[in-house]
Formats: structure tokens, C-alpha cells, sequence
């Protein structure tokens, strides 16, 4: 929902979902083209521990140790693992960390592009994103949306090396070409209690972007902020998010009890949990809507606050029973199919047996006659 009454935002757009369901809390142009900047690299840093061997050594080119932008100084000819390219670029946002990952998969960033967008469209499911580099400096084409980066990192902080990496506060950093402290460019790891992650950027037609999550009891949302004036108003409009969130929503789990619903048992399968978002402290209750096979949570209101689709019985026991079929159906087939075979083997070793016998009576009368 959008709620501009409660607070004003200074980026051109912004969202907020909840990291576990997906749920909408509040939106502005959500949907709008904007250029991400570095928080493209979320994309290359999931990509990377998804697809890649993160104990392979990458050679540095001289095209990644000439990037623009921010780096981790890496030097050509260079050899670096992997893992730490990725931390490279998630934690200290190194251009020429996400280019060295692009080469090590497709050979140049152009045909890393075409990967990145092919897993974001079809592993995530979102449509209106398209990449042209793996970190983010400016092009023309380089776009994203709100929207489309809050769906994005939801997927990615479901892998738990992604979601350690993009927590991490500081790290020691070795190279050839640079050893110091790597600090996580994303402040709000040491300035919102319960941030877990995830990662911030800037280019100059971008404006300053940030995509966050963070947690407390079982609530964690994601947000992201896109083209604010300056960081600090990007972090304002961050933990602006954030307290909304906090104080008007939670995650629910609760537990169905499978007994209250006796009569539906022979007809749906009842889940055991159901996991929805809905404002704090409220009242409720699970009820089953038989018209439209679905079980509802239902507010002291009497909205229906979550639904979910029921699976009929009769279907679980037709897909069950397809299945038995179809095992019975191909041994059936494999034992018609063989009788033929048996036929053709025991006949043709039947009429070997009688020529062998025939010609040993031919050899037996032969040797009688020569005695």
C-alpha cells in the first residue's frame, strides 16, 4: 500500500516488501525504469556463488584491472579466488572484482550481461530488468525497478553464504595490490538495529541507490531506494521504510489444526502452517471457503486478510493413482513385449539342440559302418 500521509520519501522511487512472503507494505513508482548503479551487483554476486566454483582461481585481465569506478585494486595477472572476488564486490562494491567474475563465466561483460538477464527472467521471474555490465556504471539500457530489485533480493537472501557475505561489517583484505580493512559500504549494518544486508551505489545519472534488508522477531523486510539526493537522504528514506514496516506489520506462522476442519478432510488437504503478513496485533481466525476451495484468515473486521488454494483430495488421489497407472501400464508393456522374445529364443534353441542331435546320429551309424 502507499501511505504518503505517514512520511515522506526523498527517492524518485522506493518499496518495501516482506523478505519471507513477498508482500507489498508500501510502494512508490515501484515500477518505474530507474538505473541501478552498484546494487547491481547483487546480481553478479548471486550469480556467481549459485553457478560458479567458488574455489576456482580467476587470472585478473587488464580490462578488469582498468575499470572505473570503485575498486580492490586488483593488478593484471593477478590470481584470486573465486569467493573472494565475490566478497570483493559485495562488501567493498570493486568494479574491477565484477568485472574479473564477468570474464571468469562468459569472457567479457557483454555476454555476462546476457546471463544475468536471463537468470533474473527466468530464475527470479521478473520482467522489466535489463543489465548491460556486471557492476552498474552508467548505459543507456542499464535498467531496473524498484520493484524488480526488492523480487531479486529476496531470491538472493534465501542463499546463506549470499546473506553472510552482505552482512559482514569488515573483512581483511590481502592482495597483490592492496592489504587493509575492508569496510561494508552499506551503513546501516552499524546504524538500524537488525540490518542484515545488503548493498548500496552510485553513479551520477543513477542518483544514490540502496537496497537494505533487516530483521526483528519474525519479521524481516526488504527495501530499496532509488535516485536520492545524497546517501544520508537515502538512508532517511531507508529507516523511514523500516519503522513503518516494524510498527504496522508482522510476519504470521501459525499452526492449522487439522481437526478443527473434520468435515473437509475427505475432500482438500488442510496444510499444516500457513506463513502471511498482516497488520500487528491482530485478531483472526482460519476458516475453509468450500465455494472456492480455498482456506481464508479472516480479521475481527471480517476481511480476508490471506487465502491460499486448497488442493482437492480426488486431484492428490488421481495424481497418485496416474502415476500407479502409468508403473503398471510400462510393466504390462515389458512383459508383452517379452513373450515374443522368449518364443523366438527357446524354438531357435530347440532346433540347435535337434540339428546337434541329428548330425551325432549321422557321425554314430558312420563309425558303426566303418567297423
Amino acid at each position: 500500500m502507499e501511505d504518503k500521509d505517514h512520511f515522506s520519501l526523498n527517492s524518485e522511487a522506493a518499496i518495501l516488501i516482506d523478505g519471507t512472503t513477498g508482500s507489498i507494505l508500501f510502494h512508490k513508482e515501484s515500477d518505474r525504469l530507474m538505473y541501478p548503479a552498484s546494487i547491481t551487483k547483487i546480481v553478479t554476486g548471486i550469480i556467481a556463488i549459485e553457478e560458479g566454483n567458488l574455489d576456482d582461481i580467476v587470472t585478473v585481465s587488464k580490462a578488469a584491472r582498468s575499470i572505473d569506478g570503485t575498486r580492490v585494486y586488483l593488478l593484471e595477472g593477478e590470481r584470486v579466488p573465486l569467493l573472494k572476488l565475490v566478497q570483493g564486490l559485495l562488501i567493498n562494491s570493486g568494479n574491477d572484482a565484477a568485472t574479473a567474475v564477468a570474464e571468469y563465466f562468459d569472457e567479457s561483460e557483454a555476454q555476462f550481461a546476457e546471463r544475468m538477464n536471463e537468470f533474473v527472467s527466468e530464475t527470479i521471474g521478473v520482467k522489466n530488468t535489463t543489465f548491460q555490465n556486471p557492476h552498474g556504471l552508467f548505459d543507456q539500457k542499464h535498467q531496473t525497478t524498484a520493484y524488480d530489485m526488492a523480487r531479486i533480493t529476496q531470491y538472493a537472501m534465501k542463499n546463506p553464504l549470499f546473506r553472510s557475505i552482505v552482512s559482514t561489517k569488515e573483512m581483511e583484505w590481502v592482495g597483490e595490490g592492496w592489504e587493509t580493512t575492508l569496510y561494508n559500504h552499506n551503513k546501516l549494518l552499524w546504524r538500524y538495529e537488525g540490518t542484515t544486508g545488503v548493498k548500496n551505489g552510485f553513479v551520477d545519472q543513477s542518483g544514490y541507490t540502496l537496497v537494505a534488508s533487516a530483521k526483528r522477531g519474525s519479521s524481516e523486510w526488504i527495501a530499496v531506494t532509488l535516485k536520492s539526493d545524497s546517501s544520508e537522504l537515502a538512508y532517511s528514506d531507508m529507516v523511514n521504510l523500516f519503522d513503518y514496516g516494524f510498527e504496522h506489520y508482522e510476519t504470521y506462522s501459525i499452526s492449522v489444526d487439522a481437526t478443527s476442519f473434520q468435515s473437509y478432510k475427505d475432500r482438500f488437504v488442510i496444510p499444516k502452517t500457513l506463513v502471511f503478513t498482516g497488520t500487528k496485533d491482530i485478531d483472526f481466525k482460519v476458516e475453509i471457503d468450500q465455494s472456492d476451495g480455498q482456506i481464508v484468515v479472516i480479521d475481527s473486521a471480517g476481511q480476508i486478510i490471506y487465502k491460499e488454494k486448497l488442493v482437492p483430495i480426488v486431484q492428490s488421489l488421481q495424481k497418485t493413482t496416474t502415476t500407479t497407472d502409468q508403473v503398471i501400464k510400462t510393466e504390462s508393456e515389458s512383459y508383452r513385449t517379452s513373450i515374443p522374445k522368449i518364443i523366438i529364443l527357446a524354438v531357435t534353441t530347440l532346433f540347435t539342440l535337434l540339428l546337434i542331435r541329428k548330425q551325432w546320429i549321422k557321425k554314430k551309424r558312420r563309425y558303426l559302418s566303418n567297423d
